[in-house]
Parts: structure tokens; sequence; C-alpha cells
């Protein structure tokens, strides 16, 4: 199953270049720091759970890549393209080796298997 993306013909041409322009410098941060590093953990100030999965990364002595924006009230706007981009709906958002892997449930359940593991290759 795949999500629903609407597709470029069902865009009206004059507003095109305003999606993709649309918090792109932000998005390019986030690709090149999952291009750049193992394991990149995107979160926000005051969410408990972008903290439960650095806990679980730090406790693991796992080295990962932290970005950070704004919180509740603030960087909202930007973090909205992320979610635009991913279709994942909330913070934090794990990615291991390129792969989008959820959050910090997600993160937890995937450590607790051994599958992180096994996708850094240990």
């Amino acid at each position: 199953m795949s999500r629903s993306i609407l597709d470029q013909e069902h865009i009206h041409p004059a507003v095109r270049d305003k999606i993709a322009a649309h918090q792109a410098d932000f998005v390019r941060e986030v690709i090149e720091a999952v291009a750049a590093n193992d394991i990149v953990l995107v979160g926000m100030a005051q969410n408990p759970f972008p903290k439960k999965a650095r806990r679980l990364l730090d406790e693991a002595k796992l080295e990962y890549k932290y970005i950070g924006h704004g919180s509740y009230l603030s960087g909202w706007r930007r973090r909205n393209a992320l979610k635009m981009w991913t279709g994942w709906p909330t913070f934090p958002m794990v990615f291991v080796r390129g792969v989008l892997v959820g959050g910090a449930d997600d993160l937890e359940r995937l450590m607790v298997r051994g599958e992180l593991n096994r996708m850094l290759g240990r």
C-alpha cells in the first residue's frame, strides 16, 4: 500500500514552484543529514518523544545527528514541510540509513527486536 500524493497533473502550473519552494532549505537540510549520517533524529523542544528517542540512542551508545527546530508554538511551518515531504505526522522523525523508521516508539520496537542493529550492519 502506498500513500496518496497529489500528482503534478492535478496541481496548477502557477503554484507548482510555490509548493516546491515551501521551506525547501529546511527539507534540504534534513535530506543532506540523512545522506551523511547513519541515524538522524528530527525533533522539537517541549516534546517528550524526541527526548525519549535521544535517550534510547544515548543509552545504546549509538551516534546520531539531531536536528531540532522550534517548539509547539514556534517553527511549526518549517516542520510542516517535513510532514508533507515524509508523510509522517508526528515528531520525532527517525531515519536509519536513509529509511524513515517512524518515531520514538517505533525506534524502541526496532531496538528491542534487534532490527536496528541489523539495519546498521552490526
